[in-house]
């Protein structure tokens, strides 16, 4: 009982003190600590916001990575027939392109012997196949080298086999037979006339 006694006392302690004090005085009181107690609810939001500002304007001052240009469109059928006959040699210069094929021969210290030469006109395709069987005798890097450079030099050239052989062990260099083919433009087939 001793405890309802000190409960009423408190209570009536807070009404004396109430109806001393001003209503309006009391009424400001109170939105005072109404205040104060939001103030302490928002805290947490409030750092939680500041930290999302702060992230969006850390995104805002990051540039945009570069967007990757569009990829050109791939040429279309007659554009790569127009590149492939483009990319042939000239049939009235295979002389010339022989000629080459020699000189490079000669620069890498090569010995050619008679070579085999045929022309194969392949109509379908609008274009001379014309094929060249040398016979190579030199070192073995020496001849691979001739050929890459072959190749190199003459960018409508194939090179379709190689064949080594070497006759004893001790012996120094090889023999090759190299077949390659150039592959020309035929002058005829576009105008349609022999």
């Amino acid at each position: 009982m001793g405890g309802l006694l000190k409960a009423g006392a408190l209570l009536l302690r807070a009404r004396l003190l109430l109806a001393r004090v001003d209503p309006l005085v009391a009424l400001v009181l109170a939105l005072l600590v109404a205040g104060a107690a939001v103030q302490l609810a928002l805290v947490p939001a409030r750092a939680q916001l500041n930290e999302d500002y702060e992230a969006a304007r850390r995104a805002a001052r990051t540039p945009l990575p570069p967007q990757a240009a569009a990829a050109p469109a791939p040429p279309d059928n007659d554009e790569n027939l127009q590149h492939f006959y483009a990319s042939l040699g000239e049939r009235r210069g295979v002389e010339r392109q022989l000629k080459q094929v020699f000189a490079l021969a000669e620069r890498h210290g090569l010995a050619l012997r008679q070579g085999e030469y045929r022309a194969t006109d392949e109509r379908n395709a609008k274009l001379v196949a014309y094929q060249v069987n040398l016979p190579v005798k030199g070192s073995y890097g020496a001849i691979w080298q001739f050929a890459m450079d072959v190749l190199r030099a003459i960018p409508h050239a194939s090179l379709d086999d190689v064949a080594f052989r070497r006759d004893s062990v001790g012996e120094a260099g090889v023999e090759a037979r190299l077949r390659l083919t150039l592959y020309l433009a035929n002058e005829f087939a576009e105008g349609g006339k022999p």
